[in-house]
C-alpha cells in the first residue's frame, strides 16, 4: 500500500478479455439495499484477465479506489450458526435489530438438518433480512460431511424459496453449476468462495485465483485466506481496489488477528460485504468482530474511500482499548478517520508496506516496538530521542515519519498529580524532587519513566528481569540497577515511589506481580502502568500496604490526549476522552 510514483492510468492496464471471447456470461452484480431487498442494478461487471490482474499487482502502489468509481456501500452481513432452527431464526432478528444488511445462514451447524422441512420456515417471507445461504463442507472449514448431491439439492431449495444469496465452493463450483442446469432465479446471487486457512498466497497467484472464480460465472466472488503477517493483508486490499476499477463484485477478508484490518477497512478498499458475529462466541471465521463493534467502535457505515487510517502497533494487541476511545474522540470533531488494532511483528516492513498518506498514524506502539520506531522514523522529537522510544508516529503529507514520546508527560503528570492529591508537597515544587524512583522494567515505557522522573529531580534506580537491560538504562540515566530478585529485600529507605512498566500482571495473567507484598511495605507511592485489569494485584495489594496507588488507566488518558493532538492539529476532548475510558474499562 504505497503511495504511487504517480496516478495509475486505465490505458496502462491490458484490455480485459470480452465475456463473448471467453465463452462466460458474467451476470450483474447488485447492491443490496434493504429492507426493500430489490435494489437498484450495478452496472455489468468486466472480468479480470490473470493477464490484465498481474500487470496490476506489478505495480507496489496501491491507493483506495477513487471517489469518482461508482460504488456501493459495503454491506455488514451476520452469520446465523445456531443448532436449531429457531434459534437460527431467532439470531437473524437479532441481526437485524443490531442494524445488519443481511444474515448468513450456516446450514453446515444445524443438527439433523432437514432441507424440506427446515429451509422453508428459515426462508419464509415476509423476512426481516435477506439471506445469503451457506452449505459449508468440511474439506473447506465447514461441519458437513456428506456427498455433495444432498447439498447441492438444499442450496438449490434455498434458490427456489427466494434465498437472496447462495455460496457455493470453488472446487464444486463447475458441478454445482451443471447440477442447476440453468435454473438459478435471476433474483439470486451467486457467490463463488475459496478458503484458504493456511496462508495468503502471493498476488500473482491472488489473481489466477480470482480470474478462475470469475470463469465459473460467479455473480460475486468471494476469497478469503489467512495472514501469517500482517502485510500479507496488503495483497487482499490490492485484489479488492482493482476489483472495485472494474467492477467486480467481491468478498475479500483475511483471517485470524493478523488480518483483523481486513474486517473493518474493506470499505475503504470496495469490499461487497464483511462480516460480524451476533456477539462474542458465535463467530463463523477466526478473529471475526462481533457487528457492534463494527457498527459502533469502528464506525464502519462511515468509512470510504477518504478515510484515514490510524491504528495502535503492537503485539499483543487485542487488550488494548485505544480503538474504542479514538474512534469515538474521532467521532466527537467530525473527523473522517478510523483508528484500528495493528498485530504487528516486523516493524520496518509494516511501515514500508502500508506507506500511503492515508495511514496516517499510529500510536502506543507496543511492547517490541517503542525502540524499533526510533529507527524507523525519519524524524525523531528531541524528549523521544533522549528516552530511546517513540510510542507515537505521525506521517506527513511528503510521507516523512514523525515520532514522539507522550508516555512520558501522561505518566509523570499522572504520578504527580496521584502524590498532590493525597500527600502535602510544595506547590512550585515537583513533587518527585529528591525522592528515590524505583523503575520496574528497562523497555520503551521504562526509559520513558526514567528519564521523566529524572527530569523531574528524582533518583532513580532501574530494576529488571535481565540485569543487563537494567544496567544498560541505569547507565543512560546516570542511577543504579537491580534484578528483580534483588528488588526484594532493597529497602534503603522509607517512602520510596515505585512504577512497574512491564506487562507483568497483565490480563489473562491477572494473578502474577512484580513485586512481593512484603517488599511493596517500604514504598509510598505505586504506579502501574497495565490498565487491563483496572485494578492489578499490584496496586490491590500496595493499596492494602497503605501506599497512595495511581493507575495505568490515568497515564493512558493523558497520553492519548497527546496522541490524539499529534494526529488531529486540534485539543483533545479532556473530559469526552476520561469518560470513554472510565466507562469502558
Amino acid at each position: 500500500l504505497h503511495q504511487p510514483p504517480g496516478p495509475l492510468k486505465k490505458q496502462e492496464l491490458p484490455p480485459a478479455a470480452s465475456s463473448k471471447e471467453r465463452g462466460i456470461h458474467h451476470p450483474r452484480a447488485e447492491a443490496h439495499a434493504p429492507p426493500s431487498h430489490q435494489p437498484p442494478p450495478r452496472r455489468a461487471a468486466h472480468p479480470l484477465t490473470t493477464t490484465a490482474m498481474a500487470a496490476v499487482m506489478s505495480v507496489s502502489a496501491v491507493v483506495p479506489p477513487a471517489a469518482a468509481v461508482a460504488r456501493a456501500r459495503t454491506l455488514l452481513c451476520v452469520p446465523a450458526t445456531a443448532r436449531a432452527p429457531r434459534e437460527m431464526a431467532a439470531e437473524v432478528a437479532a441481526a437485524a435489530a443490531l442494524g445488519a444488511d443481511l444474515a448468513e445462514l450456516r446450514l453446515d451447524r444445524l443438527a439433523g438438518f432437514a432441507p424440506r422441512r427446515d429451509l422453508p420456515a428459515l426462508l419464509a417471507k415476509p423476512r426481516t433480512l435477506p439471506a445469503l445461504v451457506t452449505y459449508r463442507p468440511k474439506w473447506e472449514g465447514g461441519e458437513y460431511e456428506g456427498d455433495d448431491e444432498p447439498r447441492f439439492e438444499a442450496l438449490q431449495l434455498a434458490m427456489e424459496l427466494g434465498a437472496e444469496y447462495v455460496d457455493i465452493e470453488l472446487k464444486v463450483a463447475d458441478k454445482f453449476i451443471k447440477f442447476m442446469s440453468g435454473k438459478k432465479p435471476e433474483n439470486c446471487k451467486l457467490i463463488v468462495s475459496s478458503h484458504n486457512y493456511d496462508n495468503t498466497p502471493s498476488a500473482e497467484e491472488l489473481a489466477s485465483l480470482l480470474a478462475q472464480i470469475q470463469a465459473t460465472g460467479a455473480d460475486i466472488v468471494k476469497i478469503a485466506t489467512t495472514a501469517t503477517e500482517i502485510v500479507d493483508v496488503s495483497r487482499m486490499f490490492q485484489i479488492l481496489v482493482h476489483c472495485q476499477e472494474k467492477q467486480v463484485p467481491i468478498i475479500g477478508l483475511v483471517m485470524n488477528d493478523r488480518g483483523f484490518i481486513s474486517r473493518v477497512l474493506c470499505p475503504k478498499f470496495g469490499g461487497y460485504l464483511t462480516f460480524g458475529s451476533l456477539e462474542k462466541g458465535k463467530e463463523s471465521a477466526p478473529s471475526q468482530p462481533t457487528a457492534a463493534d463494527l457498527i459502533n467502535v469502528y464506525n464502519i457505515r462511515q468509512i470510504g474511500p477518504d478515510t484515514k487510517v490510524f491504528g495502535i502497533i503492537g503485539n499483543p494487541v487485542g487488550h488494548s482499548k485505544s480503538p474504542i476511545l479514538h474512534n469515538e474522540a474521532f467521532r466527537s470533531v467530525g473527523l473522517n478517520a478510523v483508528y484500528v488494532p495493528f498485530l504487528v511483528d516486523d516493524l520496518a516492513k509494516f511501515l514500508s508496506t502500508y506507506s500511503s498518506p492515508d495511514f496516517a498514524g499510529f500510536s502506543s506502539c507496543t511492547i517490541p516496538h517503542k525502540e524499533a520506531a526510533v529507527r524507523c522514523c525519519d524524524e525523531v522529537d528531541p524528549i523521544a530521542r533522549d528516552i530511546g522510544a517513540v510510542n507515537t508516529i505521525i506521517r506527513k503529507p511528503d510521507g516523512k515519519l514523525v515520532g514522539y514520546n507522550t508516555d512520558y508527560v501522561g505518566a509523570i503528570s499522572a504520578i504527580e498529580d496521584g502524590i498532590r492529591a493525597t500527600q502535602q508537597t510544595h506547590s512550585t515544587v515537583s513533587p518527585l524532587a529528591g525522592r528515590l524512583f524505583v523503575v520496574i522494567g528497562a523497555g520503551g515505557a521504562g526509559k520513558a519513566l526514567a528519564y521523566g522522573a529524572k527530569e523531574k529531580g528524582a533518583r532513580v534506580v532501574i530494576a529488571n528481569r535481565t540485569f543487563a537491560r537494567a544496567q544498560e538504562l541505569g547507565n543512560l540515566i546516570g542511577g543504579p540497577a537491580l534484578t528483580l530478585t534483588e528488588l526484594e529485600n532493597y529497602h534503603p529507605e522509607e517512602g520510596m515511589i515505585l512504577a512497574n512498566t512491564t506487562a507483568i500482571g497483565m490480563h489473562p495473567n491477572v494473578n502474577e506481580t512484580p513485586l512481593s507484598k512484603q517488599a511493596l511495605k517500604s514504598y509510598a507511592v505505586v504506579f502501574d502502568a497495565v490498565y487491563t485489569p483496572k485494578e492489578t494485584r499490584l496496586l490491590r495489594e500496595a493499596a492494602e500496604c497503605g501506599a497512595t496507588v495511581v493507575s495505568g488507566l490515568e497515564m493512558f488518558i493523558r497520553q492519548a490526549m497527546g496522541q490524539f493532538e499529534h494526529f488531529t492539529g486540534m485539543p483533545a476532548p479532556d473530559s469526552l476522552m476520561r469518560d470513554i475510558v472510565l466507562r469502558k474499562t
